[in-house]
């Protein structure tokens, strides 16, 4: 899922909405251009504190962590107490920023072609297809499923190459959950995370 995280940047806190333009849409093809135009203004590194910053800030707001991880999870979410369900997003959450801070430097993104969206005012969920331009010059699909919430449109899972985040991460989970329970899950999130702390330089 590399690719993934190497475009996990182009989803930010959603602009103006042009009355014509489906939200979900425009919360990728307005904002997509402010990130990189931020990241190349300033030249910002995975190892640059600075870049870490603008993840938290502009990237994860986007996200509904707690519906990703509990499908992530699947089935045995349900069996989980309000106390391991908090330490999963915590962790899955640490996961995703730290794998994307590794992989992007491994993902030149030049430019983002979004797809339009066809939808109905009334409509709460949605697929934003995209296709991601890179310095190799090989484009490679991303689609991005967003749900409208009180908070407005959260992405909730995506499919980079046609292959599911959540279906991917699922099969895992649940084979340490069957295994170790839903503690042995979190200890292997929790260790995983400590290998691989996230790098800041001097900056």
């Amino acid at each position: 899922m590399r690719k993934f995280f190497g475009c996990i940047l182009l989803l930010t806190g959603l602009s103006a909405v042009a009355a014509d333009v489906p939200a979900p849409e425009q919360l990728v093809r307005t904002t997509s251009k402010d990130v990189l135009e931020v990241m190349k203004k300033e030249n910002l590194s995975p190892a640059d504190k600075r870049f870490r910053d603008l993840v938290e800030a502009k990237v994860l707001p986007s996200f509904d962590f707690n519906r990703l991880t509990a499908l992530a999870v699947g089935k045995y979410w349900r069996q989980a107490t309000p106390d391991q369900q908090a330490a999963l997003v915590r962790e899955f959450r640490v996961l995703l920023i730290r794998t994307y801070s590794t992989a992007i430097g491994a993902n030149k993104v030049q430019d983002i072609n979004v797809k339009p969206v066809k939808m109905a005012d009334t409509d709460t969920d949605a697929t934003v297809r995209t296709e991601v331009i890179t310095a190799s010059g090989q484009p490679f699909p991303i689609d991005y499923r967003l749900l409208k919430t009180a908070n407005g449109w959260k992405v909730y899972d995506v499919a980079v190459e046609g292959v599911s985040l959540v279906t991917n991460y699922r099969t895992s989970f649940n084979q340490t959950i069957q295994k170790d329970g839903i503690d042995g899950l979190i200890k292997a999130l929790v260790d995983r995370n400590a290998a691989q702390p996230a790098k800041t330089s001097a900056k």
